[in-house]
């Protein structure tokens, strides 16, 4: 193709594309990296079929352009990331110190309850898991495992996805019950409370503590944390629905939900974050016991610490 087609061709596009990186109103931004990409591969044409130096300067003087501002778009991308979790995420939780605490309350209420009950009422576990679950138990946290809290033939990856998916799972049924007025939130709560609970004390007393807490000390603070926190969300959503106030119930939902989604980003963040210490540092037995337990001690102080005094200091963005 001649050159004076090939601008005909394409002249408009890189006119919407120039006022584009001028005041970024010309079209959608989500079109930007297409477009970028034509733009290349019409300056890559032109070079090769030695079209006039103008066009290929200008060519290359808009890919230049395109290439800096994707550049910095990603920047601003991360650094808003950074900026969330250095000062965003932690404020949102102390401004909602009310809504976590009452999960926290729910959640590790039974957890912890249970743990101690059946140091003392060992056969109240039949009444809550079944004995296939028992079993189940038994094969994941056996010390003779090379691996505890998987079974042999597991890898590491796949039970890094398996992990993701059950944390996902847990965080999304616990965010979404508080469309029911609060009431599901509450629920998944107190469930996975009770199932934790049980296990814990059940694998406790029957004298599997070793290979039990060494596994979850690790990812624990994380984990639990997040459903705690995926609670508050859902506890959000459900006090706009109950109690609108001036607002109709369909505008206090769609203002109380900015704050709760903002509340799952970093509870996301935390499941993602636990699944892959459970994947690949939980299991490890070559690691000793007192060590495990001082590395997940640790964990829970510096979760605490982030929540408590991160980004008091930093200006509200």
């Amino acid at each position: 193709m001649k050159q004076t087609p090939f601008e005909q061709a394409h002249g408009k596009e890189w006119e919407e594309f120039e006022a584009f990186l001028d005041d970024k109103k010309s079209f959608d931004p989500a079109q930007m990296p297409s477009r970028f990409r034509r733009v290349c591969q019409a300056l890559a044409l032109a070079a090769q079929r030695c079209y006039s130096a103008d066009l290929v300067d200008r060519l290359n003087r808009l890919a230049l352009r395109g290439h800096h501002a994707m550049y910095i778009n990603r920047r601003r991308e991360s650094q808003q990331v950074w900026d969330f979790l250095l000062a965003g995420f932690p404020r949102l939780v102390r401004q909602e110190w009310r809504l976590v605490a009452a999960a926290a309350l729910l959640f590790f209420g039974p957890l912890i309850a249970l743990t101690v009950l059946l140091q003392v009422f060992p056969d109240f576990v039949h009444y809550l898991l079944s004995p296939r679950q028992i079993a189940s138990f038994h094969e994941m946290y056996d010390p003779a495992n090379r691996r505890v809290g998987m079974r042999e033939s597991d890898t590491s990856m796949l039970m890094f996805g398996v992990y993701i998916w059950n944390n996902v799972r847990i965080g999304f049924q616990t965010f979404a019950g508080g469309m029911l007025a609060g009431v599901g939130s509450a629920f998944f709560l107190a469930f996975n409370g009770i199932f934790i609970g049980t296990a814990a004390g059940y694998l406790t007393h029957v004298g599997y503590s070793e290979t039990f807490w060494s596994f979850v000390a690790g990812h624990s603070a994380l984990e639990l944390s997040a459903i705690a926190l995926s609670g508050a969300a859902g506890f959000k959503l459900g006090l706009a629905i109950i109690s609108p106030g001036n607002l109709s119930r369909k505008a206090a939902l769609v203002t109380a939900a900015k704050p709760a989604v903002r509340i799952m980003y970093g509870a996301a963040i935390m499941f993602l974050a636990a699944a892959f210490v459970e994947a690949f540092w939980s299991p490890i037995t070559e690691v000793g016991f007192p060590v495990k337990i001082a590395v997940g001690i640790a964990a829970w102080i510096l979760l605490l610490a982030y929540f408590a005094f991160v980004g008091r200091g930093r200006a509200a963005r």
